[in-house]
């Protein structure tokens, strides 16, 4: 026992979860399945023959790296592991074969598929599987034990079997490996079974088993390619990568890389703004933009944005020049998106509420030029050396009010940089992706067609910050199309639903999945039914049962599925769901949009099968130009294209598959970046914020969904001392939405057995420990904020000392608080004032100091729900 244990101790020790097809992590086999059998082709199996004997191996040991390589397909690893079945009697001892009954045992058999080449991994094949023989009457729970696997999960979920037919009760063949497969039933204890059967002379056959939704008959398909090029391989090409193996023939690559991706479609040479000066010589008394501070048709907006834009080019910005925008939604807004890009500059948005530490990195890191605010909100930004202008400074306003109302007909080609918008960087600081006015116009014009936009309709409102991507959509389609946009000032999804209640009729109404049902509890039937013609989903996977729960109320509309990362122009792929149209759990994202390609690759850039996950890849119009001052990052996630000479393609992080119609589902990630309220997280950069904390030793962040649908991040801390201020810690330097939910304090981080975070046995945290048990509130005003606060999170009771995110709290309820304490108390309330005095104490306090800008809080009043 002891040599059985070093031997799997030295082959398994690092393995610490078993390979299985995607999806098929916890599933284990019932003996029930689909069965497939199919011949291998009589050429095939000759030149595998002729080549198994000159390298001195058997057909079986070539096999069984052609398994390797199509599990390493099937589960996305380059590293796999896989059971097989030995017939047991070549070590059982003198007498063994006349003793009655099966021998039979299943072991591990580990193959690297990655950079070996062919005939390598056959040789490693074959010192592997007699080094097995040598164990072959091993326990199976021997080599688990001395992997890194814990005992209630399976070592391995595919078995391999090479049986000689009609030879079942021989002695065994050992004039190889002395390796020989047997008779089996074809029911299996394993999700995917694939059975070899050697006919001899007639041939070779294998029978596939397998659990839904793996098709036996594709993973049969599958191994006859891969059996044939490694065979090619092995012949004429023996140091070709194991990973660079094809797996699909000719017309199912054609169909992946080609067929599904046949999107090209002409498209104007121009750039947004130019758009819209069309648009302004078609419609030039349509209404342009609606908001609280000013109504503006399109030649209004158009004369506007040119005085802008003449004082922009007389303070000396033009081509590539980054104007920083940290204005509040208005029509001042909008007036500077456009301005900025008449003067033939970029624009870079600043939410104001981020932490003054992230503002100032964004400034100096994407070397802004001129940062245009509003007074009171410049006021409270980092001065740092970037030059400010108030554009409600009567100063100023007199010099833009001087520029000539006529366009200054700079010059910017597609090619140009259009806007940069930041996103959580992995290294713990925020990455700038640079996104050219080529790819917007392509983005822009399809959208218009596709979500029916026509001038004179219902336009869109605007209610999210111009940092997030999502407002491109709202803003500019509009615009490029005659219709208005309609600006809401406060970004939140109870105000959303105050303006589709009191304005419905949208043409398109942008929003993330979890808009859904909070507008379905704030809407009547009526307005919801009438609210917008399309929605356009985003930043998150999209829940089938929200998107059937909305057509129930909204059956007119249609619900569009937007995929696309920040670096591709907002959406590069979309599906869309009517009324009664069937939806699984999570919606598609569907097919690719207009000069755009999407491909679904492994590790070595080959297009994966059907039904097979793999990491999507996109590369077309839409691919931005890559990271601000950032060539090393740029490199390793923007690559060249092996299926376009001179193209690039980016290297999304996302997990994708094909169904069987050509239509992309999205399967998570490859890596640990999450998302939250649609904004990409990286794990990673509240981590290094995290790790400067004076107390804190070692940090892990992941995202915990203990309730379905309530996706959370969760902070787990190894610290000298108490941590009831790391959340606080984190709020003064991270955005709202990547704060921690919760903070939980260990004495260590528990680590698999080769040192790596074991998350499984990371403690769920109590979000809600002692809420309500505390003092209780001391006036009115806290009265008030306690009552609000439990009737978000949804408690019976709320102390006035209860920190609203240790009871439960996260950002998008974060959002209600915020709109709650506007409509009930009558005080206006910052999300950064929030996070920072989270107890209704504190913010009574702070509340209750008015200023010019913000009403004194009063009692609460019972309101109709």
């Amino acid at each position: 026992r002891e040599e059985h244990e070093r031997f799997f101790a030295e082959l398994l020790g690092d393995v610490t979860e078993p390979t299985a097809p995607y999806g098929l992590m916890d599933v284990s086999g019932d003996g029930a399945g689909t069965s497939a059998g199919m011949p291998i082709p009589q050429d095939v199996a000759d030149r595998l023959r002729d080549v198994s004997r000159r390298l001195g191996v058997s057909p079986a040991t070539v096999l069984h790296v052609a398994w390797a390589r199509v599990l390493a397909v099937l589960s996305g690893r380059d590293d796999v592991v896989f059971g097989t079945t030995l017939f047991g009697r070549m070590n059982a001892g003198a007498g063994a074969d006349r003793v009655v009954g099966p021998f039979i045992n299943t072991l591990p058999v580990r193959m690297p598929t990655g950079d070996v080449g062919v005939r390598a991994a056959v040789e490693q094949m074959r010192s592997q599987l007699a080094a097995l023989l040598e164990h072959e009457h091993a326990p199976l729970a021997v080599a688990q034990q001395a992997s890194g696997i814990t005992e209630n999960t399976p070592l391995f979920t595919s078995l391999f079997n090479y049986r000689h037919a009609g030879h079942g009760n021989s002695r065994p063949d050992t004039s190889s490996e002395g390796m020989r497969g047997v008779y089996s039933s074809e029911r299996t204890n394993y999700p995917l079974a694939v059975s070899v059967n050697d006919l001899g002379g007639h041939g070779l056959s294998w029978t596939i088993l397998a659990v839904d939704p793996i098709d036996p008959y594709a993973v049969g398909q599958l191994l006859c390619t891969t059996l044939e090029n490694l065979v090619g391989a092995l012949t004429d090409r023996p140091d070709t990568p194991v990973s660079a193996l094809r797996v699909l023939d000719a017309r199912q690559r054609d169909q992946v890389l080609s067929g599904w991706n046949d999107t090209a479609t002409e498209v104007a040479d121009a750039t947004a703004a130019e758009l819209f000066a069309r648009q302004v010589a078609e419609t030039p008394d349509a209404v342009a933009v609606v908001a609280d501070d000013a109504q503006l048709s399109f030649v209004e907006l158009d004369a506007a944005a040119n005085r802008l834009a003449g004082y922009l080019v007389s303070q000396g910005i033009g081509a590539e020049s980054v104007v920083g925008l940290c204005l509040p939604r208005s029509a001042a807004m909008v007036t500077a998106i456009l301005a900025v890009w008449k003067a033939g500059a970029a624009y870079l948005p600043i939410d104001p509420e981020l932490p003054a530490d992230r503002i100032a990195f964004m400034l100096a890191d994407c070397r802004v030029a001129v940062l245009l605010g509003t007074e009171d909100v410049l006021d409270e930004l980092p001065a740092g050396r970037v030059r400010m202008v108030a554009v409600d400074d009567r100063m100023v306003a007199a010099m833009v009010a001087a520029q000539p109302g006529t366009d200054p007909a700079v010059s910017v080609g597609p090619a140009g940089l259009a806007y940069v918008i930041y996103t959580s960087g992995s290294t713990g600081t925020p990455k700038g992706v640079a996104v050219t006015h080529g790819g917007l116009t392509n983005y822009l014009l399809w959208a218009a067609e596709a979500y029916r936009m026509a001038p004179g309709g219902g336009g869109a409102p605007l209610h999210s910050s111009l940092a997030f991507d999502l407002t491109v959509t709202s803003v500019l389609v509009p615009l490029v199309t005659g219709s208005p946009v309609v600006v809401h000032e406060a970004g939140d999804a109870d105000g959303l639903a105050a303006l589709l209640g009191e304005r419905g009729g949208f043409g398109l109404a942008k929003v993330v999945p979890a808009h859904l049902p909070l507008l379905a509890e704030s809407l009547s039937g009526e307005a919801a039914a009438g609210a917008a013609r399309t929605w356009v989903v985003g930043g998150e996977a999209l829940p089938g049962p929200v998107v059937r729960a909305w057509l129930e109320r909204a059956p007119g509309s249609v619900v569009v599925n937007e995929y696309g990362p920040t670096e591709t122009v907002v959406g590069c792929c979309v599906y869309e769901v009517s009324a009664g149209q069937e939806v699984g759990d999570t919606v598609p994202i569907g097919r690719p949009i207009a000069n755009t390609r999407l491909y679904v690759l492994d590790e070595a850039l080959q297009p994966v099968p059907p039904g097979v996950a793999g990491e999507l890849y996109i590369a077309g119009a839409g691919v931005a130009r890559g990271y601000v001052g950032r060539p090393g990052l740029t490199s390793q996630r923007f690559v060249a294209s092996p299926y376009a000479p001179g193209e690039r393609m980016y290297r999304s992080g996302d997990l994708a598959k094909w169904s069987a119609d050509g239509q992309l589902v999205y399967e998570g990630r490859a890596d640990q970046q999450v998302k939250i309220r649609g904004f990409r997280i990286e794990p990673g950069e509240i981590q290094a914020v995290l790790d400067d904390h004076p107390d804190v030793i070692q940090t892990a962040v992941i995202v915990r969904e203990d309730t379905p649908g309530d996706k959370r991040l969760v902070a787990y801390v190894v610290a000298d001392d108490d941590v009831a201020d790391v959340r606080q810690f984190a709020a003064q330097r991270l955005p709202d939405y990547m704060v921690p939910s919760a903070v939980v304090r260990l004495d260590r981080l528990p680590l698999t057995v080769n040192g790596k975070l074991d998350r499984r046995a990371l403690p769920a945290p109590d979000y809600a420990p002692q809420a309500g048990t505390g003092r209780a509130p001391a006036n009115a005003n806290e009265t008030a904020l306690c009552e609000v606060f439990a009737e978000v999170l949804g408690l019976d009771r709320v102390s006035a000392d209860d920190d609203f995110f240790a009871s439960g709290g996260h950002s998008l309820l974060a959002i209600r608080v915020v709109s709650r304490v506007r409509a009930v108390l009558g005080a206006e309330l910052s999300l950064r004032e929030l996070f920072d005095t989270p107890t209704p104490a504190a913010l009574a306090t702070k509340l209750g100091r008015p200023t010019s800008n913000r009403p004194a809080l009063r009692p609460m009043r019972k309101e109709q729900s």
